[in-house]
């Protein structure tokens, strides 16, 4: 596999904490590989920077030239550009580079060091509003950068300026927040994601670092080696922050002022590294935690009440048992409630004689009114729950209601383990054609990584015909296994396989290793 190249185009910092130095360091830790063409010097150390000076432009444009004829990048990274017309030369570069072949820009806006140094005058702002920012795949500036970029009248509300720097013509922007949280001793530390596939508050625990030198510069350098690795804006924020939390537990304490961060690999395999993604735009002020919750096992997933019984009736049964009932075309709403409360209530009848979890999908109001125990939802229905609705749901599963979500990529299982669930479905393990989605298959090395990484018991779903696969999915470290077509036209001659195969592979756990980092699952645009 060739290894991706990031251009990192920013500054020199001579006290080798933040700038290019940083983003080498970010580049390393995500096995990238990283050309940095020196945009400004700057004379700096832990406790003030004494002089900027920007790189003339035509030595600028000798070092993107001279890279492009041998190593064309996958995504270039901005950092300090020291000047106007540095700006200039960059987007001609990206235009020219862009016709070539595609080319994602990450724009992180160094406006100030963390010094307190002023790095930008108002031409240098202004040439990042027209130049920079319409071709930006993704932007990173923190709280007060992003309020200079969008000058006078900016909204002061934080998704407000992310939309209001969307609508000057970037993709994706991730309003960084730790220097916010460390100024006002939050307990989180909160970036505010708005891409095309996921907006909300990604979060995790503040690291409570003194060192936290070039924590900018991690970030953005990150997410532009995620991008490189193939991964969608939204996937490559996750990894962003968890490597960036990752560099602040590891800051060297050198120097009198604030000691550099220091990325390093290692970081995507951390459970306690995996932030939250909230639902809305409501901050969250803490995390929340439930009781561990039973391992789901041998999850057999049916249509009708009718195959739910015939199911449930064989012995040794399945351990959880799912009814995804789809409405019928040209049912109207009272005929399909009738049709679904009685579905639900034959299966839970079945369920409590064989000693089974039944687990309802989707139609989540009807369940809980026809006395529904658990309910699964996918990441769609989550994204359409009205506040009300969510209270709803919350105050079931405080009377007991275990909850299931689907997750399929990186956000939509940070997104899931905001609501702490019971159970986290991973999918699609391998191609399947029950459902027509847009994600790439999992594999059992991501499915290894979501059963080590998750907070909740992991399930693997999709394209499991053959107990074989099942086997697989348990020695891959999933909680359960789903099987959908493969219980055949008769359970009772199908299921003792499907139940020799788990319990085999329940007893060969740890063969599959967790990789060092999970391959994406969105096609990158």
């Amino acid at each position: 596999m060739t290894t991706p190249i990031v251009w990192s185009v920013a500054g020199s910092d001579s006290g080798g904490g933040a700038g290019l130095a940083a983003d080498q360091r970010a580049a390393d830790a995500l096995g990238v590989h990283c050309c940095t063409i020196v945009a400004g010097i700057t004379a700096q150390s832990t406790t003030e920077v004494t002089q900027v000076a920007p790189t003339p432009p035509a030595l600028l444009q000798a070092q993107l030239d001279t890279l492009a004829a041998d190593l064309p990048p996958r995504v270039i990274k901005t950092g300090l550009l020291g000047s106007a017309a540095n700006v200039r030369v960059l987007a001609t570069v990206v235009d020219r580079l862009r016709e070539q072949q595609p080319l994602a820009l990450v724009v992180d806006p160094v406006l100030r060091a963390s010094t307190g140094a002023p790095l930008a005058d108002a031409d240098l702002r202004a040439a990042y509003r027209e130049w920079l920012l319409p071709r930006a795949t993704v932007i990173t500036p923190n709280q007060a950068e992003a309020a200079a970029l969008l000058g006078d009248g900016a909204p002061t509300d934080i998704p407000a300026q992310a939309r209001a720097l969307r609508a000057l013509g970037c993709d994706a922007v991730v309003i960084t927040g730790g220097d916010a949280a460390r100024n006002d001793h939050h307990s989180l530390s909160l970036d505010w994601l708005d891409t095309p596939h996921a907006t909300g508050w990604l979060s995790l625990p503040r690291e409570d670092a003194p060192h936290n030198h070039g924590t900018g510069c991690t970030f953005a350098s990150a997410l532009a080696a995620a991008l490189a690795l193939g991964w969608v804006a939204a996937d490559a924020a996750v990894l962003a922050k968890m490597a960036t939390t990752f560099a602040l537990r590891h800051a060297r304490a050198i120097g009198r002022g604030a000691g550099p961060v220091i990325a390093r690999p290692g970081f995507a395999t951390e459970p306690s590294l995996l932030p939250r993604l909230s639902l809305d735009e409501r901050a969250p002020d803490r995390w929340h935690s439930r009781a561990p919750s039973r391992a789901p096992g041998v999850y057999a997933i049916v249509d009708s009440a009718e195959r739910a019984e015939a199911v449930l009736c064989t012995r040794p049964c399945v351990d959880t048992i799912q009814l995804r009932m789809k409405r019928p075309d040209g049912v109207d709403d009272a005929r399909w409630s009738a049709q679904l409360r009685d579905a639900i209530t034959r299966s839970q009848r079945a369920a409590d004689a064989a000693g089974v979890l039944l687990v309802i999908n989707d139609h989540w109001q009807i369940a809980l009114e026809a006395g529904a125990r658990a309910l699964h939802l996918g990441q769609d229905d989550l994204r359409a729950l009205t506040p009300h609705e969510h209270a709803t749901l919350a105050a079931a599963r405080d009377r007991g209601v275990q909850l299931g979500l689907s997750s399929h990529s990186l956000w939509e299982l940070c997104r899931a383990a905001s609501l702490q669930p019971d159970l986290i479905a991973c999918g699609p393990v391998w191609p399947t054609t029950t459902k027509d989605m847009p994600w790439r298959p999992q594999g059992l090395d991501n499915l290894a990584w979501w059963a080590h990484m998750a907070p909740a018991p992991v399930v693997g779903i999709g394209g499991v015909l053959a107990p074989t696969q099942l086997r697989a999915i348990a020695a891959a470290g999933a909680a359960g296994g789903c099987v959908v077509r493969g219980l055949g036209e008769a359970p009772s001659r199908t299921l003792p396989a499907w139940r020799e195969a788990w319990a085999l592979g329940v007893s060969q756990r740890g063969g599959t290793p967790v990789p060092p980092l999970p391959h994406p699952t969105l096609p990158a645009h």
